[in-house]
């Protein structure tokens, strides 16, 4: 975690919305002076991907920690052909500024629809239907017996040029998903855009970035194509960012040219720390996002998962470091956005944590499949709603482990924990999990939050914080607190 003299009285966190907001696939973009996350919808324990209408959030571009809602930005009720079923959700919106200096939103409307296109005068307004994208004979995109779109990326060149990229290359997904189309064997897809944002000018290409069948023996086996299109354009070169087809992770690729001759460059981020850790040290499942370069520095932004399903998915951001024309991957921490490590005193919310895992392992969270036993997750309390945050982990019980990253420390030592359950045990806390522990909490049963606490072993520097329960029962991990007494 990279260190600097950076000091704010409010600390950015991931993720870096409020807690009750379910936002997937976030995509940065800077408009003026503020950084717009244009994403999915999800809804708190929903039954499906992306339910709800586009929300926007925007943030100052010299303080990632101050987000502001920004209210509805497009309805699912204003999409031509919605007919309001789960299978018509709105998936993975992407939004430019056009020459003419308005706004373009593309959205892709369920895994039968279309990709359509509205406008705005302002990045956070109410955007009006412009139309479907479409060829320029006025045939609908997807009505010419091609690979299934999905996920649109859109992105427009120095010279004014427009492109847009799409695709979805899964292998023996079910037919009524598919409503007779076919997965993109070789990859993710280009088009290029004429001048009115909507017509495709020319022919489809593909860029070089293939889906599993036609990745074999090539740099891309292991790491092939899925779905996430998003491309940008940064020190002369195009990197092509796109989730893999195992999911829990965000690859690139890297070309001299928009619609081509892409080579693999690497994995940006997986949400589960998969190639930093041993084994994934975080519940799994799709993740989906695009690069935010700001003030000199760049940012990977991504969506978790929570509530041992696929459809409560919340945005997350990580910084990540340009070097001879190639990122490395990063892990994922608590502190993402905010620049520096967190402050080693005060209270922090358990849902924060960067790293959830149960004593054996961590759950992937498929499609449809909702996971149970004893493995901790993060959730919340009521219903899905538009305030009052109140996220925590669940299910703590023996051998649950919860990471926080990372931390500059100043001879804290002292520490609490708030809980709530019938867990009887210690909560034992390390800076280093192959160390001995640095505190030891006594947890017993309460039905209410309860604060225990218990000396802390004082550092100096930068440092994770690890929570491990050994005991009975379990609890709800609702926060902790670091005292210098």
């Amino acid at each position: 975690m990279k260190n600097t003299a950076l000091i704010k009285s409010k600390q950015a966190f991931n993720p870096f919305l409020p807690s009750y907001e379910y936002i997937p696939d976030p995509e940065p973009r800077v408009f003026g002076d503020r950084v717009y996350v244009y994403g999915s919808h999800d809804k708190f324990n929903g039954i499906a991907f992306c339910i709800l209408d586009y929300v926007c959030w925007s943030a100052p571009v010299d303080d990632l920690a101050d987000w502001r809602y920004e209210g509805v930005i497009w309805q699912k009720k204003n999409a031509p052909g919605n007919n309001k079923g789960f299978l018509n959700a709105m998936y993975a919106p992407d939004v430019i500024q056009g020459t003419d200096r308005r706004y373009y939103l593309y959205y892709f409307i369920g895994y039968n629809g279309y990709i359509g296109v509205a406008v705005c005068d302002t990045p956070a307004g109410e955007y009006k239907f412009l139309g479907k994208v479409k060829y320029a004979d006025g045939i609908e995109l997807g009505k010419k017996k091609e690979p299934l779109q999905f996920d649109p990326g859109i992105f427009i060149d120095d010279d004014g040029r427009v492109y847009l990229y799409t695709g979805f290359g899964p292998v023996n997904y079910p037919k009524f998903l598919m409503k007779g189309h076919k997965a993109t064997k070789e990859g993710a897809m280009c088009f290029e855009l004429e001048k009115d944002m909507l017509t495709i000018k020319g022919e489809m290409e593909y860029i070089g970035v293939p889906s599993k069948p036609c990745a074999k023996g090539t740099s891309y086996e292991g790491h092939e194509f899925f779905e996430a299109a998003s491309m940008r354009k940064i020190q002369g070169k195009y990197y092509f960012v796109y989730s893999s087809f195992v999911g829990h992770e965000l690859c690139y690729a890297v070309s001299d040219r928009p619609d081509g001759d892409f080579k693999f460059g690497g994995v940006l981020l997986s949400i589960g720390d998969v190639g930093i850790e041993k084994q994934a040290c975080n519940s799994t499942g799709n993740t989906h996002g695009g690069i935010l370069e700001l003030n000199g520095r760049h940012y990977i932004f991504y969506h978790r998962q929570t509530n041992r399903n696929s459809f409560s998915r919340q945005a997350c951001a990580e910084e990540i470091f340009l070097k001879d024309g190639h990122f490395a991957q990063v892990e994922v921490t608590s502190c993402g956005l905010n620049g520096t490590p967190l402050r080693g005193e005060g209270e922090y919310s358990a849902h924060i944590a960067c790293q959830l895992y149960g004593k054996k392992g961590a759950h992937f969270y498929g499609a449809f499949k909702k996971r149970k036993g004893c493995c901790p997750y993060f959730t919340q309390s009521g219903k899905d709603r538009e305030n009052n945050p109140n996220q925590y982990i669940a299910n703590f019980c023996n051998g649950a482990t919860a990471a926080f990253k990372h931390f500059n420390f100043d001879g804290a030592n002292k520490i609490d924990v708030k809980v709530k359950g019938n867990a009887r045990g210690v909560m034992k806390v390390f800076y280093d999990l192959n160390d001995e522990p640095v505190a030891e909490i006594t947890i017993i049963p309460t039905k209410q939050n309860t604060t225990f606490s218990a000396p802390l072993k004082p550092k100096q520097g930068i440092a994770p914080l690890y929570f491990r329960f050994e005991g009975k029962g379990k609890c709800e991990f609702k926060s902790f607190e670091l005292f210098k007494l």
